[in-house]
C-alpha cells in the first residue's frame, strides 16, 4: 500500500525537566525494547495468540469523579479481564487519569516509572509535547496490522496520514464519526419569565439584553469559568470567510492569542458582562461551574450530554419549576457575524506507546484494540447488558433503561472513557441509523428534544466549523514560551476584564506589549516564516 506520509510536526508544549529526566532514564533502561527488536521469546503463540508468560497491560482511563464510580474496578473492568485478559494471558490494569489534570497525572506517572502503556491526549500539540520529551516509542505499522487487523482496517488511512513525526511513525488514533454531543443548556423558564423566548437569542447583544433582565428580575447570571489551557474563545468575533494564513498565525489551542482585534472584542464583552453583573462574579474561581447551575445561581451551562446525565434531575431537586432548552449558537455571536467554531480534526484520541513499554506490552495493546474493535465487545462496553441496561427496538437499536441501577450500570458518560480508545461515538452502519441511535444514546428520558435541537443547530452551523491549521515544521519558540505565556495570559486577561472599565484601553495595551515581549512575538515571527515557506496545511 502506498502511504501518504503527512509530517505533522508543529509546536508543542515542553513538559519540563521532570519528564525529560524520565525520558532519559527510560531510554537508557530500554535500549533493546523497540518495535523492530522482537528478540523476546514471550510472543503470542501462533493461532491462539496466547502469551506463554503473563503480560501486564496498563491502560489509562479518564477519571471524571463520577459519584459512586470506581474507574479502575467495576463490572466492566472485571469483564475486560475475564473476556480478554484471561483469554490471552494478559493482566489488564486500568490506571486512573484525572480528566481535569491529565497532563500533570501523566507527568508524575512518567517520572515515577508507573505510566501506562498508552500515553494519550485529545489535542495534537500536547501529544507532540510527549513526543518532544522522548517518552514515546516509534511504531511498526505492519505490527499493528498483524495483531489488530480489524482496528487497522478502520484506522489505517488516518494513521498513514497523521502518524508521522520527524520521519517516524509515532501516533495511532481513535475514529471520530461526524457526531458530537457537547451542548450548552439554558434555563428556558428564566428566559420566558423576563418576557423573551429562546428563539429571540439571535446575537450576543440579545443574550446580554436577556442577562440584564435576569439581573433586574433577581433570577441569576450567565455561567462562566476561567479561560485556561484551551484557547478557542474568539472564533465568533472573527471575519468570514476565513483567511487561511491568518488562521494559521493566530489559532492555537495551547497558546492564547491576546493581541488581535478579535480578542479585544471578546475581552470588551467579558468586561461589560462582569461590570454589569451579567456573569457569575466569581467565574474565575469556579472549579465546579455545574454546581452553580444546579443550585439555580446561573442560567447557562455546557456539558457532554448522555442518556444517563444527572443534570436535569439535580436542577429540579432545587428548582422544581425549571425548564431547559439548548442555547442557540447565535447567542454568542455579535450582530452581523457568522457563528464560527473550531471543528475537531478527523480523529479522536491521539495515542502513543510509552517508551518504557516492552515488546510484549506493546503487542498486548494492539490485541486489546483488536478485541475492543469487535462489534459485540464494543456494543457491550457502550450499552451494557440487554434486558438490564437496554432493550432493542424494531431496527435493532438499543434503548437505554435509565432506571437500571445494578452491577452492570454504565458510567455517567456511557462508559466512553473505556471505548474511546477506538472511537468517539458509536456507529450503526449508516448515517441515518447512527443518528437515530445517537438520539437514543444521548437523550435523557423526557429530554429528547434537547438532543434534537443540538443536532439541528449543529447542522445549521456545520459549514462554519473548521479545523485549525497544522504546521509541518517545528515552531521551537512555541515550545520554549508556552508554559510562561499560559500563566501570563490568565493574569493579564483577568486584569483587563476585572479592572476599572475606564482603564480598559490602557490596561489592554500594556497587556499586549507584555505578552508580546514575553515570547509571543517570537512565536508569531517564527510562525509567519513557516507560513511564508508554505510549511503548514489548512484542511477545509
Amino acid at each position: 500500500m502506498k502511504r501518504k506520509f503527512f509530517q505533522v510536526v508543529f509546536a508543542a508544549f515542553t513538559i519540563g525537566s521532570i519528564l525529560a529526566a524520565c525520558s532519559d532514564n527510560t531510554a537508557n533502561n530500554n535500549e533493546e525494547s523497540s518495535p523492530t527488536s522482537n528478540e523476546t521469546e514471550n510472543v503470542p503463540n501462533e493461532g491462539d495468540m496466547i502469551f506463554p508468560e503473563t503480560v501486564n497491560l496498563d491502560i489509562p482511563v479518564y477519571d471524571r469523579a463520577f459519584e459512586g464510580w470506581d474507574v479502575a474496578d467495576n463490572y466492566y473492568t472485571r469483564w475486560v479481564q475475564e473476556d480478554f485478559g484471561d483469554q490471552y494471558n494478559i493482566d489488564v490494569n486500568f490506571v486512573p487519569i484525572s480528566r481535569s489534570n491529565e497532563v500533570t497525572d501523566f507527568q508524575q506517572l512518567l517520572a515515577s516509572g508507573n505510566a501506562p502503556d498508552i500515553i494519550y491526549h485529545y489535542d495534537m500539540p500536547q501529544a507532540l509535547s510527549y513526543y518532544g520529551s522522548g517518552v514515546l516509542q516509534p511504531l511498526d505499522l505492519d505490527e499493528i496490522a498483524q495483531y489488530a487487523p480489524t482496528y487497522w482496517e478502520k484506522l489505517s488511512d488516518t494513521i498513514d496520514q497523521y502518524s508521522v513525526v520527524d520521519g517516524q511513525n509515532t501516533f495511532f488514533f481513535a475514529e471520530r464519526p461526524d457526531f458530537a454531543n457537547y451542548v450548552s443548556i439554558i434555563r428556558k423558564d428564566w428566559v420566558e419569565q423576563v418576557g423573551m423566548k429562546v428563539e429571540d437569542l439571535t446575537s450576543l447583544e440579545k443574550m446580554n439584553e436577556m442577562a440584564q433582565k435576569w439581573k433586574e428580575a433577581g433570577l441569576g447570571t450567565l455561567g462562566g469559568s476561567l479561560t485556561a489551557n484551551v484557547y478557542n474563545y474568539n472564533y465568533a468575533f472573527r471575519d468570514w470567510p476565513i483567511d487561511p494564513e491568518y488562521r494559521a498565525l493566530y489559532s492555537d489551542l495551547r497558546v492564547a492569542d491576546l493581541t488581535t482585534d478579535e480578542t479585544e472584542a471578546w475581552l470588551r464583552n467579558l468586561s461589560y458582562q462582569y461590570h454589569n453583573g451579567l456573569i457569575d462574579q466569581e467565574f474565575y474561581l469556579r472549579d465546579d461551574v455545574k454546581a452553580e447551575f444546579v443550585a439555580g445561581r446561573t442560567g447557562t451551562y455546557g456539558e457532554y450530554i448522555s442518556s444517563n446525565t444527572d443534570l436535569f434531575e439535580a436542577v429540579l431537586k432545587n428548582n422544581p419549576e425549571a425548564e431547559f432548552a439548548v442555547t442557540p449558537p447565535y447567542a454568542g455571536t455579535p450582530e452581523g457575524n457568522i457563528p464560527q467554531g473550531r471543528a475537531d480534526f478527523p480523529f479522536g484520541l491521539i495515542m502513543g506507546i510509552n517508551e518504557a513499554a516492552t515488546d510484549e506490552e506493546r503487542i498486548a495493546v494492539w490485541m486489546y484494540l483488536e478485541w475492543m474493535s469487535q462489534p459485540e465487545n464494543l456494543f457491550k462496553l457502550q450499552n451494557g447488558i440487554e434486558g438490564e441496561n437496554y432493550t432493542l427496538d424494531s431496527e435493532g437499536l438499543p434503548i437505554s433503561n435509565t432506571e437500571y441501577n445494578g452491577e452492570a450500570k454504565l458510567s455517567m458518560n456511557n462508559n466512553k472513557d473505556y471505548w474511546a480508545l477506538v472511537t468517539e461515538a458509536p456507529d450503526f452502519g449508516s448515517e441515518e441509523l447512527t443518528r437515530k441511535a445517537m438520539e437514543n444514546f444521548w437523550s435523557p428520558p423526557g429530554y429528547e428534544y434537547i438532543v434534537d435541537d443540538m443536532f439541528k443547530y449543529q447542522e445549521e452551523t456545520k459549514e462554519y466549523a473548521t479545523p485549525d491549521a497544522l504546521f509541518t515544521t517545528v515552531i521551537e519558540s512555541q515550545r520554549e514560551y508556552q508554559a510562561d505565556l499560559n500563566a501570563l495570559f490568565q493574569e493579564l486577561y483577568l486584569k483587563v476584564v476585572l479592572g476599572p472599565e475606564e482603564k480598559f484601553d490602557e490596561e489592554y495595551e500594556k497587556a499586549k506589549q507584555q505578552y508580546l515581549n514575553t515570547g509571543y512575538q517570537e512565536i508569531l515571527d517564527e510562525k509567519q516564516a513557516a507560513i511564508d515557506a508554505g510549511q503548514y496545511n489548512y484542511i477545509e
